[in-house]
């Protein structure tokens, strides 16, 4: 793989590559398109802000009792955004060496929110989006392990967000 400018990129060069990709994308995921911009994926967001379909803005939608209740899907939003950040949250715990057991039927709760538990359950994916984010940016031993596990953020991430837009077309007046 070489740059534009012809360089031959050393494997630490393409990993830096690799990651800076994936953080634009996962960003998009998260918390939406930059406004006015194109987008990877995501509906883009307009110039004005509005329209946000990231992860963060698409939360921020729903009251905490639309939050709680599971709907047609059979599972609340907030069992969604509990588990994203629990997922993100055990990303870095394996990274740090940690190995389990992890509690996944556990990570779904909790499912019904208050507006505090509401506020506070999206304080933490933010949270743990940031942790992740930071940690990408730091990390520069890019094991299988840990580029799978990047790789595996996006795709969980993005399939959850998938599922929380399709609760939030379920609302009266969306």
């Amino acid at each position: 793989m070489t740059q534009d400018a012809g360089v031959e990129l050393t494997a630490q060069g393409q990993a830096a590559q690799f990651v800076a990709g994936w953080l634009f994308v996962f960003r998009e995921a998260v918390e939406g398109g930059v406004p006015g911009q194109g987008t990877a994926f995501l509906d883009g967001t307009k110039a004005d802000g509005s329209g946000n379909n990231g992860l963060l803005g698409t939360l921020a939608r729903f009251t905490a009792a639309q939050a709680s209740d599971p709907g047609a899907l059979g599972i609340s939003v907030a069992a969604h955004a509990a588990h994203m950040a629990y997922h993100l949250e055990v990303l870095l715990r394996w990274e740090a060496g940690e190995r389990g057991p992890f509690d996944w039927p556990g990570s779904f709760q909790p499912a019904v929110v208050d507006a505090d538990a509401w506020a506070a359950l999206q304080a933490r994916v933010r949270a743990a989006y940031d942790a992740v984010v930071a940690w990408s940016g730091a990390h520069t031993d890019w094991s299988e392990d840990a580029a799978g596990g990047l790789a595996g953020a996006l795709a969980h991430v993005a399939y959850h967000l998938g599922a929380v837009r399709q609760a939030l077309k379920q609302l009266p007046g969306t």
